[in-house]
C-alpha cells in the first residue's frame, strides 16, 4: 500500500520559543483512516499545518505521496491535502456558498465550466445542493461545517485532515458528518486525518489511532489505546463512555467477550458475544468484591 504521509523526525518550535513538535515521525498509508487525539496543547493543529505546508519544515521531512511537501507548489498541495479547520468560519468568506466553494477551483486555474462542476459535485457530496446563493454565515452551524468541508473538497484532495469535525455538532449532525466523512474513504478511496477530544466518535472514525503528546507516545489500534488507562491519564484522555459502562458491568458479574465496545453501536455484538458464551443469558450480581472493583474502575478510567 502506497504512503500517503510519512514525517520523519520532525520537531517545531515556535518564535517564543515554545516546542510543539518534537521528534515526530509517523507513517500514514493511502486509504487509511487515522485518528490523532492529544490534550489541548499537544500538536495536533501544528502538524495539521505542516502537512498542507502552512508552515514549513526547513528539512525534507514532510512527504505527501513521497514528495516533500516544503518544495511542492501551492497548486499541487492543495490537490493533495485538504484540511479542514475545526471552526468553519474560518474558511466561509465569501459572499455567497457557491463562491466560497469555488474560490478553490479558480485559484487552480480552471475553466469556468470545470469550477461550476466541482462546486455543483462537492455541494452534492455534502448535502448542500440547492444552498448555492445562500449567505454561509446565515447558515446554521452544522450546515457550515459541511459548507467547509465542501469549499475543501471541490479541490479534489487525495487526503483529508480535520481538525475536532464533531466539536459543537448537535446529534443529527455530528451522525451526518461522520457518516458522511466515512462515505469519502469508503467511495472515493481519500485519506482520512482527524483530530478529535470526541473520544465517544473515535471508534466510528478512525482503525487506527495515534496518542500525540509534542510527540507519539502511542500508535495502535483503537481498543489497545483506550483500554490502556495509564495512557488515557498520563495524556489527559479518557475512554469512550461505552467502554467505561461495560468496565462497571464486569464488576457486576458480567462476562464480556475480550474486545469491550467503544461505542453504542458496537454494544449489540458484544451483548450477543456474550449470549452466545453463556448459554443465552447475561446474569449481573453483586458480592463482597462488587465495591472494590468499582472503586479500582473510577480510579483508573475516572478523573
Amino acid at each position: 500500500m502506497n504512503e500517503a504521509v510519512t514525517i520523519r523526525h520532525l520537531t517545531h518550535q515556535y518564535p517564543d520559543g515554545t516546542v510543539s513538535l518534537e521528534d515526530v515521525s509517523l507513517t500514514v498509508h493511502e486509504g487509511e483512516r487515522l485518528a490523532i487525539v492529544g490534550q489541548n496543547g499537544a500538536g495536533k493543529t501544528t502538524l495539521f499545518l505542516h502537512l498542507n505546508g502552512s508552515i514549513k519544515s526547513p528539512l525534507d521531512n514532510v512527504l505527501v505521496f513521497g514528495e516533500s511537501v516544503r518544495s511542492m507548489p501551492i497548486e499541487e498541495r492543495i490537490q493533495k491535502v485538504g484540511v479542514v479547520f475545526q471552526d468553519p468560519d474560518d474558511q466561509l468568506f465569501m459572499p455567497t456558498l457557491y463562491d466560497d466553494v469555488a474560490f478553490g477551483p479558480i485559484n487552480m486555474g480552471l475553466s469556468r465550466d470545470e469550477v461550476d462542476r466541482r462546486v455543483r459535485e462537492a455541494l452534492k457530496t455534502v448535502g448542500l445542493s440547492g444552498f448555492e446563493d445562500r449567505v454561509p454565515h446565515h447558515m446554521s452551524y452544522g450546515e457550515k461545517k459541511r459548507a467547509a468541508l465542501a469549499a475543501v473538497l471541490s479541490m479534489e484532495p487525495r487526503i483529508l485532515v480535520l481538525d475536532e469535525p464533531t466539536a459543537n455538532l448537535d446529534p443529527k449532525n455530528r451522525a451526518l458528518l461522520i457518516d458522511l466523512i466515512n462515505r469519502l474513504n469508503r467511495e472515493k478511496g481519500i485519506t482520512t486525518i482527524v483530530a478529535m477530544h470526541d473520544v465517544n466518535a473515535v471508534s466510528y472514525l478512525a482503525d487506527r489511532v495515534v496518542v500525540l503528546n509534542t510527540t507519539i507516545v502511542a500508535d495502535g489500534d483503537a481498543h489497545s489505546i483506550f483500554s490502556d488507562s495509564k495512557l488515557l491519564k498520563e495524556n489527559n484522555l479518557e475512554a469512550p463512555d461505552a467502554y467505561k459502562l461495560f468496565r462497571i458491568m464486569g464488576c457486576y458479574g458480567y462476562a464480556c467477550c475480550n474486545a469491550l465496545p467503544l461505542s453504542v453501536a458496537d454494544a449489540p455484538a458484544a451483548l450477543d458475544a456474550s449470549l452466545e458464551e453463556n448459554g443465552g443469558a447475561i446474569s449481573l450480581r453483586r458480592d463482597v468484591r462488587t465495591a472494590e472493583e468499582l472503586r479500582e474502575v473510577f480510579e483508573r478510567f475516572e478523573y
